[in-house]
């Protein structure tokens, strides 16, 4: 029987370089695909709402978020054991499809229910294009370039090129097809570049993967998805449409218990189960999801909280706020092409991306003030998307060269879901504190008479200091965690964890 070593070599060998190339370029329009549409939409409430369902749509409208992430969610789990039984490249090619058939409906939608149910088809398709991609993207490594330390490899640079783009585009190219076309258009325009996506992928897209066939654990799948769709519930609810002590929020957050409790012990009985538990006996998988969820919440905090500062202290537009996204963009691109071309481990630039995070979210707590400069808020900005640069590719370059090549899909989307978590938690969290702090209608602000006003204003600026002080809180955290990163190479990891996580299974 071959080692896992010469395993992964022969399973490499088979595309040229060109196809390489050309297959990682296909990887890309997918992630653009993925990263616009979760901004494009929020460009296009008014239009929406308007054609719609002008009486109650603006009260639905949050649904057409929340269907999305609710099926991305719900699916990441049982994307990557299909990924593992099937192989990388039929599951990817099923996603883009579902998506885009997902893209035509919402295109075509004559009612909000028609568009809510929609998008929760786009959203189950669309789970799988950022983690799926990031499988294929492994898959296409070049044996003879590759150099195994699970961070600094071309590829490795790809999330945060990305991801950079895409919150730069998406919200400008929502509006510019709104005002110039139709909000329709949000939807199609994912239609030529997905088909492209699918054509040149069928033919170009050659995987050396050696999927095994075995049977699904759907039942582990199913209580997967109502953990997530339960947790994501409770915190989009908890605070806001409903009390954190109201029945359906603790209803909601008990179901939630219940679902992870009843799926770890399942995981621990099924034969092939959806996320084998022998994974987190990896350090490197132990401590990378750990640190991939932390990051998800500190996301969220930086993004949406200095956003939230700049409307309602600031006094800026939805539209005006979202530009100052365009320096974290710059930030996380110019980082991933810098990181790309560097010889330092993941390791290395997890550490580095969480004690820049920290410090970021320190200055954030320490300088907005009701008059702090625009500039240096960008400067801040900025700072931050070298941060998270350094984190979100790297962290899944870690974990996947660590991961045993049977089980590289569910370890990818794994990680993934472990991101989405802290999207949720981080909103929970981070908004709680906020609103426990400041208990006055944020909406009534710009009607005080100067002397409320100013004195509203600085009630809700001490409120986003208290915020960002948590955010560095966290933030450490996610250091401490990245210092238990083993300093041994993946790909001797890769051969030493292969038999201990397939001995635990069988």
């Amino acid at each position: 029987m071959p080692s896992p070593v010469s395993t992964t070599q022969v399973s490499t060998a088979p595309m040229s370089a060109a196809r390489r190339r050309i297959g990682v370029l296909v990887c890309l329009v997918t992630i653009v695909l993925a990263v616009l549409d979760l901004q494009i939409v929020s460009a296009a409430t008014v239009p929406i709402v308007r054609d719609l369902d002008p009486v109650h749509g603006i009260d639905r409208f949050p649904w057409l978020i929340s269907a999305f992430a609710l099926a991305s969610a719900a699916m990441l789990p049982l994307y990557g054991k299909l990924c593992d039984t099937l192989g990388a490249q039929r599951v990817f090619l099923g996603a883009v499809a579902t998506f885009l058939l997902g893209s035509a409906l919402c295109g075509a939608a004559q009612s909000m229910d028609w568009l809510i149910a929609a998008r929760a088809v786009q959203g189950l398709g669309g789970g799988g294009l950022m983690s799926i991609t990031m499988v294929v993207v492994a898959h296409l490594k070049d044996p003879d370039t590759e150099d195994g330390d699970g961070g600094g490899g071309r590829s490795g640079g790809i999330g945060g090129i990305v991801a950079g783009g895409g919150m730069a585009l998406g919200p400008w190219l929502g509006g510019f097809l709104t005002d110039h076309a139709s909000w329709r258009w949000i939807f199609y325009v994912n239609l030529p570049l997905g088909l492209a996506v699918l054509a040149v992928g069928a033919v170009v897209l050659k995987l050396p993967d050696e999927p095994v066939r075995r049977p699904l654990d759907w039942a582990g799948a199913g209580l997967a998805a109502a953990f997530s769709t339960a947790l994501l519930l409770a915190t989009d609810w908890g605070g806001k449409k409903y009390a954190w002590s109201s029945p359906v929020t603790v209803g909601l957050l008990c179901a939630a218990v219940a679902a992870l409790a009843l799926f770890l012990w399942r995981q621990t009985r099924a034969a092939e189960p959806v996320l084998p538990l022998s994974l987190f006996r990896i350090p490197e998988l132990r401590w990378g999801f750990a640190v991939q969820g932390i990051t998800g919440a500190a996301m969220m905090c930086a993004i949406y909280y200095v956003l939230v500062y700049l409307q309602v202290v600031r006094g800026l537009s939805s539209s005006s706020a979202g530009l100052f996204l365009l320096p974290m963009a710059v930030g996380m691109t110019a980082v991933g092409l810098l990181v790309g071309r560097l010889r330092a481990s993941a390791r290395t630039f997890t550490l580095s991306g969480t004690l820049t995070m920290t410090a970021v979210f320190v200055l954030l707590a320490t300088t907005l003030r009701p008059d702090t400069s625009l500039w240096l808020i960008r400067a801040e900005l900025l700072l931050a998307g070298a941060g998270f640069g350094q984190l979100i590719g790297q962290l899944i370059q870690l974990v996947q060269g660590a991961a045993p090549r049977p089980l590289l899909g569910v370890a990818t989307t794994s990680i993934r879901f472990f991101q989405t978590l802290g999207n949720a938690l981080g909103a929970a969290l981070f908004g709680t504190v906020l609103f426990r702090l400041f208990d006055g209608d944020v909406n009534a602000i710009p009607t005080l008479d100067p002397v409320r006003h100013a004195s509203a204003v600085a009630d809700f600026v001490h409120a986003t200091d208290t915020v960002f002080w948590c955010g560095a809180a966290l933030m450490l955290l996610g250091t401490l965690l990245a210092t238990r990163l083993p300093t041994r190479r993946a790909a001797g990891s890769l051969t030493e964890t292969a038999p201990a996580v397939t001995g635990a299974r069988t």
